[in-house]
């Protein structure tokens, strides 16, 4: 909500001071290994970025420097999967006039379903993500063909159980049928830095031996060790996973694991291992590959990939005032109750 919210904004000398605090707190965290738990480096991803003409400046301690804001608003209009009516097309043959026909006529779809919103009282300025500049057709690279592939039977047998389990039940009969998203707790890994109507911002600070990743929605952190020590423990599960970092030329690789299932995304199982590469491909350009491997999920490893465009370090991450408990929630099951007392009366609500 950057463009919205000018009163929010933070000047350039609280990012910077920001950014400063987290390179302070990763080099501290750096001094006491102890306190965490790390792994050695896993095989490159496939379907990672390319090798690449450009090369990122370096940091004093010499990493490769991806520090600064970053957005992938202008994504948000690429369909995961290879639309049908692109069937037979690789993304590498796409023209960067073809793409451009693409975006205006996703653009052009874009106001209709704009035109409707405000029929519906809809506040446009949530839709920050106006005037698509995607950068490719669609995000699946691998497999070539650009589709997900298929589940496995236990996956399926898993996404039937938890449609058995909700049978009878809608979606507001307690807090506990709302998503963890809704409830202000998390949207996991990847799902924090995929593209949403609203806080599509980023922050990377990078200190000597970790680099922290803070997302705007839901305010997450992620703080990555590159020490080469392996995975915490397998009992220990959370909703952003256990990442480990390291760098293979310009590129930063994490692998990430012990997730807790209740956060899986698209349906993933609690063996996934997420493998994620940020390489700079411009001086404003972040590509970021993320490669899933969930033999429990899919019949084969997948891969997508979308551009972070850096933005001003006068447009930060905004606070998400968002929290566990809020109004929201309390909101939303007392609607529920009164649409089912108006039923039950034979009222409209």
């Amino acid at each position: 909500m950057r463009a919205w919210i000018s009163s929010s904004s933070l000047s350039h000398r609280s990012a910077s001071t920001a950014r400063l605090a987290f390179a302070a707190l990763a080099a501290l965290m750096a001094a006491s290994p102890a306190v965490l738990f790390g792994q050695a480096r896993p095989a490159a991803a496939p379907g990672g970025a390319a090798s690449r003409p450009y090369s990122a400046p370096r940091t004093p301690w010499g990493d490769p420097d991806l520090q600064g804001a970053f957005t992938n608003s202008d994504e948000s209009q690429t369909p995961m999967e290879r639309p049908d009516d692109l069937a037979g097309r690789r993304l590498e043959e796409f023209t960067p006039e073809e793409i451009a026909k693409l975006n205006a006529e996703r653009n052009a779809a874009r106001e209709k379903a704009d035109a409707i919103r405000w029929e519906l009282r809809s506040p446009l300025h949530w839709f920050e993500n106006i005037g698509f500049k995607n950068s490719r057709a669609w995000m699946v690279s691998d497999p070539p063909d650009g589709k997900i592939p298929a589940l496995t039977g236990e996956a399926r047998q898993r996404a039937a159980a938890r449609t058995a389990a909700r049978r009878g039940r809608g979606e507001a009969d307690s807090w506990e049928d709302r998503s963890l998203f809704d409830r202000c707790i998390s949207r996991g890994v990847p799902g924090s830095m995929m593209p949403a109507i609203y806080g599509n911002s980023y922050d990377i600070t990078q200190g000597p031996g970790y680099v922290v990743i803070r997302y705007e929605m839901i305010h997450e952190a992620r703080v990555i060790p590159l020490d080469g020590q392996p995975h915490a423990s397998g009992t220990i599960r959370s909703y952003m996973g256990d990442a480990r970092g390291h760098f293979e030329g310009n590129t930063l690789v994490v692998e990430t694991t012990n997730f807790n299932d209740r956060i899986a995304y698209r349906g993933s199982s609690d063996k996934l291992r997420l493998i994620e590469r940020f390489t700079a491909v411009a001086p404003n350009t972040v590509e970021w590959s993320v490669t899933f491997d969930d033999p429990a999920t899919w019949t084969r490893p997948w891969t997508f990939a979308m551009n972070l465009t850096r933005v001003s370090d006068s447009e930060p991450p905004f606070e998400y005032a968002c929290h566990e408990g809020n109004y929201a929630m309390f909101n939303l099951l007392s609607i529920a109750r009164a649409e089912e007392a108006a039923a039950a009366a034979g009222k409209k609500p």
